[in-house]
């Protein structure tokens, strides 16, 4: 019996003694993973729990319990983001999938900023989704001391199109409204400088102001009309749908071979001469003859 006994407590301590080195095989390898900015998001719960909560002599219902904490938390659910939308007159909303913007595309403004309408292309470039708003209210935004306003007309896009034709171009537009291109103007020209991207000087919160949209088949025609802005009651833009080098089909027709238009794109046109800057506490108010109107301040 004593045998017997002293066996069994032998055999006890070289089983302890395996336990205690498999942990500390696993430590190292979970510590040589967070070491390891690709490897450390393969560490499973069930390694966790088995180096470092599952200290010798650990009651099995304890491991059952974080067991079962871990699991718990990699199998949380993603967050739930809601899409972007606008409100339409006359009820609905207007999913926002994209918003492109089209540069130097009205030839007073593509001079006043320095390029030349005669050979510059249509310049694209895009906001965030969540830029387009309908807002009273804009905060101004942080980084800039010189936030530019720039009126344009929105066009909202119904179908799929691909390298489309020009002819062919009006048959994706749903719909139209009036936006508001706000410009960190003072960050795009440090970036133009510096031959770096504008993004942020053109992409951040609430920098799309946009009226209720139109049915386009309660446009009469979205070629022509006036358009133009107001701040603090003062007229500081006016122009026509005319004056744009490109027009919306040739537009669509255009960007569509860069990228497949989708049903909740959104085209920002380009703006008229007289942009300018914006201080807290101004009131603006853009129009578009035939189409609507868009107010705010800034806060």
């Amino acid at each position: 019996r004593e045998r017997v006994k002293r066996a069994g407590t032998m055999l006890r301590g070289v089983a302890r003694t395996l336990r205690v080195r498999q942990m500390l095989v696993q430590k190292d390898t979970i510590t040589s993973k967070l070491r390891t900015p690709r490897s450390c998001d393969k560490i499973t719960p069930r390694e966790l729990t088995t180096s470092f909560y599952r200290p010798f002599g650990t009651s099995s219902r304890r491991r059952t319990q974080v067991m079962s904490l871990s699991s718990a938390a990699s199998q949380e659910s993603a967050p739930k983001v809601s899409a972007p939308t606008l409100e339409v007159e006359g009820g609905d909303v207007f999913p926002v999938r994209r918003v492109y913007c089209v540069g130097k595309n009205y030839a007073a403004h593509t001079i006043e900023m320095g390029g030349d309408p005669k050979t510059d292309p249509p310049v694209f470039f895009s906001k965030p989704s969540d830029a387009a708003c309908n807002v009273s209210i804009v905060p101004y935004p942080p980084l800039t001391e010189n936030l530019h306003y720039e009126v344009e007309q929105v066009v909202a896009i119904g179908k799929t199109g691909k390298d489309v034709k020009v002819d062919e171009a009006m048959s994706l537009v749903w719909g139209y409204g009036v936006g508001v291109d706000l410009t960190r103007r003072d960050m795009q020209a440090k970036a133009k400088g510096k031959g770096g991207p504008w993004d942020m000087a053109k992409g951040f919160d609430f920098s799309a102001p946009m009226s209720k949209l139109v049915r386009s088949d309660q446009v009469k025609d979205p070629l022509k009309g006036e358009i133009g802005l107001k701040v603090n009651g003062k007229t500081v833009q006016c122009g026509d749908l005319s004056g744009y080098t490109w027009s919306i089909p040739e537009t669509i027709s255009c960007l569509s071979e860069y990228v497949e238009l989708q049903p909740g794109d959104l085209i920002m046109m380009g703006t008229p001469d007289g942009v300018g800057p914006l201080v807290p506490g101004d009131q603006v108010e853009g129009w578009i003859q035939g189409i609507n109107t868009i107010k705010f301040t800034v806060s």
